[in-house]
């Protein structure tokens, strides 16, 4: 009997298990959307509560109060997102609050650099000339990424942004 119930529990376990392998085979995970996990997305309203847990019941941790704020999903359960912000704060929000609009924060490393800006160009390559300069830690819609630039409206002005000063956007990722 017991090596019966032993038996049962390792072909139940057989699913999650080649799931769990073609996972790590193919590096993307989905969540319980059925879109991938880990993905960025932007913030919907100004004011978002951000929870400690899954649900209504758990506290608020921490309030957000800008639209358009660029989070990672970096985890699922039911209607609830776990996301990262670009200071590393965790929490759950409501899958309702969030947008699968693109937006990016440029360069929030170096925010308390002085005199330190990200070049925004006409084109996407070094020696375009120059759209703009930008501060580190300003929001901005991303329009479209090559894997290397990232072509972005930051306040009115539209350029090109090297993808390795953006936070919002991952190495390479290429989308138009």
């Amino acid at each position: 009997m017991a090596f019966a119930a032993c038996l049962g529990l390792l072909f139940a376990a057989a699913p999650i298990s080649a799931h769990a392998a073609e996972t790590e085979a193919t590096g993307t995970a989905t969540g319980a959307s059925g879109l991938p996990v880990p993905r960025f997305v932007s913030l919907k309203p100004a004011r978002v509560n951000l929870r400690i847990g899954p649900g209504r019941d758990y506290p608020v941790s921490w309030l957000f109060m800008k639209a358009g704020l660029p989070v990672e999903i970096i985890q699922e359960y039911d209607n609830w997102r776990r996301i990262r912000d670009a200071d590393g704060t965790e929490g759950w929000v409501y899958q309702s609050l969030l947008s699968g609009k693109r937006t990016a924060i440029t360069a929030p490393w170096l925010k308390n650099d002085q005199g330190k800006m990200i070049t925004m160009r006409r084109d996407a390559n070094d020696t375009a000339a120059v759209a703009a300069d930008i501060e580190p830690g300003v929001v901005g819609t991303v329009r479209q990424c090559t894997g290397q630039w990232c072509r972005m409206d930051v306040s009115g002005v539209r350029g090109w942004i090297k993808q390795s000063e953006l936070w919002g956007v991952y190495p390479g990722e290429a989308f138009d």
